[in-house]
This record gives structure tokens, C-alpha cells and sequence, in this order.
């Protein structure tokens, strides 16, 4: 159980707007990179596979295929690095956790698309 001063200055530490998104959406990750005194944005694209916590220690696991090798990042979810989540397309799956799509390969690894 978390005392009312603990989640006071969790609470400061959120973001106002969340971008709404679930486990097996395509996304695009916007993340503030800093190199020396200089500061740019890099766009990490890939399925999310997983989401972990509550409050400011919630995670989402971004899954990609690069150079044919999977590639997997966790990202906090009210980092100020993390500047912006777009969703490129939703994914229908039935799952909480999407840990199988390490096995997968290329058509394999397709999730049916979610429709509106």
C-alpha cells in the first residue's frame, strides 16, 4: 500500500495526455535522443508485446525486425523522452502478453487487423 505523500509526487510525475493504445498495435515511438549538447527525435517503429506497471512505472515493450535480427525496447510510458506514441494500425490478438512472437518469422508474425 503506497502512502498519500508516495502518490502525491507519483501523481506530478504523470503525463496529462496518455495516447490509448494496446498489446498488438503497430506503433511509432517518438524518443528525444541526446548526443553531446545537441538534442534530436528518433522515430522506433515496430508491435507492442507487452505492457508492465501502473502509475509512473508503466512500461510498454516495442518488438521490431532489424537487418532480419528481432529487436526488442522498453520504454516508459510517462518519460518525458518518450515524446509522442502514434498508432499506425491496431492489432486483434487475445493475449496480455505477445512473448510468442519471438519465435515467429515474417508472414508468420502478422496479426489480423482490428476492424472498426
Amino acid at each position: 500500500m503506497k502512502s498519500a505523500l508516495l502518490e502525491k509526487v507519483e501523481q506530478s510525475q504523470l503525463k496529462d495526455k496518455v495516447p490509448e493504445f494496446q498489446i498488438g498495435d503497430s506503433v511509432r515511438v517518438h524518443v528525444k535522443i541526446k548526443e553531446g549538447d545537441k538534442e534530436r527525435v528518433q522515430v522506433y517503429a515496430g508491435t507492442v508485446i507487452a505492457r508492465n506497471g501502473g502509475g509512473a512505472n508503466e512500461t510498454f515493450t516495442v518488438r521490431r525486425i532489424s537487418f532480419g535480427e528481432g529487436v526488442e525496447r522498453v520504454f516508459p510510458l510517462h518519460s518525458p523522452f518518450v515524446t509522442k506514441v502514434e498508432v499506425e494500425r491496431r492489432g486483434a490478438t487475445r493475449r496480455a502478453k505477445l512473448y510468442y512472437m519471438r519465435k515467429l518469422t515474417s508472414k508468420q508474425s502478422r496479426l489480423k487487423e482490428v476492424q472498426a
